[in-house]
């Protein structure tokens, strides 16, 4: 796609970045099939293609109105249609400096800057565990669209950490709001890494990953989640701990694994820290990625598949996974290894559930037509009912459970439950 930058973009990252993007779409529409807004909608603006047309238009100079912020903020950052791209259109990072520059130049209705600011800043706040407790213990007063939002009582396993140490070592980011709405999953991936000799270490500062203010277009913000994050790993990266070295930086959430993969390409321009979020990048893994590696240890440990509290699994890879990171096939294979039935939806298992971190608030009515469009496909028929649904994202997790009464679970709480 030929473009002209305004003079105010060339020679700049962001403009050179838009540049080389721009460069490879070749206008051919595929991304549009595999786009949920799109299915939705049937707006071209509500499509990759017709999105991309208008962040051209942005970075060229035209009037950035009200109209191409309503159409940039309908996108889920599923990056679907970079997997159906065959020009190898990078468009996650083409939304993203889209999106902070119409967020430059667009005054947002108060009401809806205000909600942005407490999802930004509230959410990664110190003060939100405390408020998710008094949440809970709430909970059964609350109207249905709040109890939506507030999880059930973390079961008391959530509490248990494994004590042994091994010489075998990797750092785990336990996330922003994950170890106040889901605690159990942090401490079961410390259990079933310690069952196949690997001890997790977690290092004091470590935050939110960065994705949270990046996607609401403070690019800023973002940036300084990944530098502290950054800070507070690199004496267990360098082994200069008595906690000795790790082999790897391990993400249970896909969501903040698909952004810390993702640290090289966004400090690269700053020389302080584009050695280091390289190296970060480098030795991040999905918890996926290690199941190949766990299983031997991991099947002596299982009794066998008739212990198996949930045996009868329908699994929901995130878009953060399939997509974002590329990986598909091993949750649902390793698991069928070691015993489970898994599988997933027969149509549209590659379509965004909705949730999209803070999409389910800011867009609600498209975010719960697309939570129900999926449950559709998960649960099945009547007599085919799985026992739960499994996925690998926390905020897929709590917005599918918002909608079905068939549990939700991570898939490493399924297994930690199966080798108690």
């Amino acid at each position: 796609m030929q473009t002209h930058l305004a003079p105010e973009f060339q020679a700049t990252p962001e403009g050179q970045s838009v540049e080389a993007i721009l460069r490879k779409c070749v206008h051919c529409g595929f991304c549009t099939a595999t786009c949920p807004t799109y299915q939705l909608l049937g707006d071209e603006l509500d499509g990759p293609r017709g999105r991309i047309y208008l962040i051209k238009q942005v970075f060229e100079g035209a009037p950035v109105t009200r109209h191409t912020q309503v159409h940039l903020d309908r996108c889920l950052t599923c990056r679907n249609c970079e997997t159906t791209c065959p020009s190898g259109v990078e468009y996650g990072h083409l939304i993203d400096l889209g999106r902070q520059v119409v967020e430059q130049r667009v005054e947002r209705p108060a009401r809806e800057k205000a909600v942005r600011w407490l999802l930004k800043e509230g959410l990664t706040s110190p003060a939100f565990g405390p408020a998710m407790a008094v949440g809970k213990a709430l909970r059964p007063l609350l109207p249905a669209s709040l109890k939506a939002k507030v999880p059930m009582a973390a079961p008391a396993r959530s509490k248990l950490w494994p004590q042994r140490s091994h010489a075998r070592k990797v750092l785990m980011l336990m996330g922003c709001v994950q170890p106040s709405i889901m605690p159990n999953v942090n401490s079961a991936t410390a259990r079933v890494l310690d069952a196949a000799g690997i001890q997790t270490l977690v290092a004091d500062g470590a935050g939110c990953c960065g994705a949270l203010k990046t996607h609401l277009a403070d690019v800023d913000g973002g940036l300084q989640d990944m530098r502290r994050n950054i800070d507070a790993w690199w004496p267990l990266i360098e082994g200069l701990t008595s906690a000795g070295r790790v082999e790897a930086i391990v993400m249970n959430a896909s969501g903040c694994g698909v952004t810390v993969k993702d640290y090289g390409h966004a400090l690269a321009h700053d020389p302080a820290y584009a050695d280091k979020a390289r190296r970060v990048s480098e030795l991040t893994r999905d918890l996926s990625e290690l199941l190949s590696d766990l299983l031997p240890a991991l099947k002596s440990r299982l009794r066998g598949s008739r212990s198996l509290k949930w045996r009868h699994l329908a699994y929901h890879p995130p878009c953060t996974l399939q997509h974002g990171q590329q990986l598909r096939g091993g949750v649902e294979s390793h698991l069928r290894e070691l015993g489970f039935e898994v599988q997933v939806a027969r149509s549209e298992a590659h379509l965004c559930c909705g949730s999209a971190g803070t999409y389910s608030v800011l867009q609600p009515e498209l975010s719960t037509q697309l939570r129900d469009r999926k449950l559709q496909h998960l649960q099945g028929q009547e007599n085919d009912r799985p026992q739960a649904i499994i996925s690998a994202n926390i905020g897929c997790i709590q917005h599918l459970q918002s909608g079905t009464a068939t549990p939700v679970r991570h898939w490493v709480e399924v297994l930690d439950e199966a080798l108690a």
